[in-house]
């Protein structure tokens, strides 16, 4: 054979192995749904982050979003959905949730991914035993969050003569000056899990570390009941006076919307609030401030993003949802995704360089916190105890934001009620 003939041959046999990858490709191509909240702007960047990178790896991205930043409505759907034998392969659950769905049998072990990928030395025990159902992974973590923040507009506060706050008392303060120079001193949104996120970090601040172990996460009667909850109520209805009558039924993003254009001071929201900062083009230390809620600074509340994977029957659909975890864990995605999402990667010893200092500042503490023990999980944000007792309790502090004649002992004793609700 002459050496042109060689060359076409092996030309040939090359494009045959192309078509024949390309076929097998296309063969075990598979098709992922996904159920997630992530529709506000910081947030459905970074779902299309993830979304992009499965795409990459030849499968189709069925998108199934529910709106409504708590998760209540997509939780709804979900429940539905399996009920009727109609499960998405992903779905966005995270904290005790976890274990319950996983209790009900429709869960998938992820266990081969995890191992092929030794997810146990990448990510913290303390989430990867709550991402795992007898010993096997069942969801894969996206991110931590922290929702111990105070978000501040500068310009506002220097016009107000105001400083950021690091204790109860100066805040208050600062939200008077807020006041006086005609400024909404505090963004909210009347959700319950909006009013619980100010509640936690109210606990946090005045309690410290052991009260809310105690109070929020064992829910210990005596404790739900002590004189420093109903200090923590007390301070926690305070709040309340500086909002605005419009905040019932404000989303959280519109809330942030807010502090971005000098309508409102500062704002008490998870590092999610970053990304509508950044999406809407401002830069952290120059338009923005990120702080740790007042009396916080020592201690780190965590919300842990996660995908739960149900289980599903089609073989190239199984193939898409192992890949979609390994893609989830990949640092390209862990980097991606985080940049635009607020948060920061859940996988150990990631470069930050292209992190903001509210990022790096998060990190840092996160570390701290864990190794000091003040790392606590969001009840706000299902973290902490199982569904109901959080909805529970969610309620019955809403009840207390929300009304005039309710006194602090009331509330403690009808959150106290909740704390047992199974």
């Amino acid at each position: 054979m002459s050496s042109i003939s060689q060359l076409r041959a092996r030309r040939l046999a090359r494009a045959l192995a192309t078509a024949g990858l390309l076929a097998a490709g296309a063969a075990c191509a598979g098709e992922v749904e996904v159920l997630h909240w992530w529709t506000s702007g910081g947030e459905a960047k970074a779902a299309a982050a993830l979304k992009a990178k499965l795409q990459t790896m030849g499968h189709t991205w069925k998108d199934f979003a529910v709106a409504g930043g708590g998760g209540d409505s997509a939780m709804t759907v979900l429940k539905s959905r399996v009920v009727s034998g109609n499960a998405p392969a992903a779905a966005q659950i995270k904290g005790p949730s976890i274990q319950e769905w996983a209790r009900e049998g429709v869960l998938a072990s992820i266990d081969d991914t995890a191992k092929a990928n030794n997810w146990d030395a990448l990510i913290p025990k303390p989430i990867a035993d709550g991402l795992k159902y007898k010993g096997s992974y069942v969801a894969v973590p996206v991110n931590v969050h922290r929702v111990n923040w105070l978000w501040v507009n500068p310009e506002v506060f220097k016009k107000a003569n105001a400083k950021v706050p690091t204790t109860w008392d100066e805040f208050f303060a600062a939200a008077e000056a807020l006041k006086k120079a005609g400024v909404i001193p505090v963004a909210h949104g009347g959700q319950n899990w909006q009013d619980f996120t100010t509640f936690e970090a109210v606990a946090l601040g005045v309690g410290g570390v052991d009260f809310y172990k105690k109070a929020l996460v064992q829910l210990d009667a005596a404790t739900l009941k002590s004189p420093t909850m109903e200090k923590v109520l007390t301070t926690f209805k305070r709040v309340k006076d500086y909002t605005d009558k419009n905040a019932p039924g404000r989303d959280w993003n519109l809330a942030t919307a807010m502090v971005i254009n000098g309508q409102a001071g500062m704002q008490i929201m998870g590092d999610w609030a970053k990304g509508e900062f950044l999406a809407a083009g401002k830069v952290p230390g120059k338009d923005f401030v990120c702080a740790p809620a007042p009396g916080t600074s020592k201690a780190f509340t965590y919300n842990v993003d996660s995908f739960a994977m149900f289980k599903i029957k089609n073989d190239a659909n199984v193939k898409a949802q192992k890949d979609l975890a390994t893609a989830i864990m990949s640092p390209e995605f862990q980097e991606a995704f985080n940049l635009n999402k607020g948060s920061i990667p859940v996988r150990l010893n990631m470069d930050l360089a292209k992190f903001d200092d509210c990022a790096k500042q998060s990190s840092a503490d996160f570390v701290a916190s864990s190794k000091a023990g003040s790392l606590v999980p969001s009840i706000a944000h299902g973290m902490a105890v199982p569904s109901a007792a959080e909805g529970a309790i969610k309620d019955a502090v809403s009840q207390f934001w929300n009304s005039d004649k309710m006194t602090a002992k009331e509330a403690m004793e009808r959150i106290a009620s909740a704390a047992k609700v199974k």
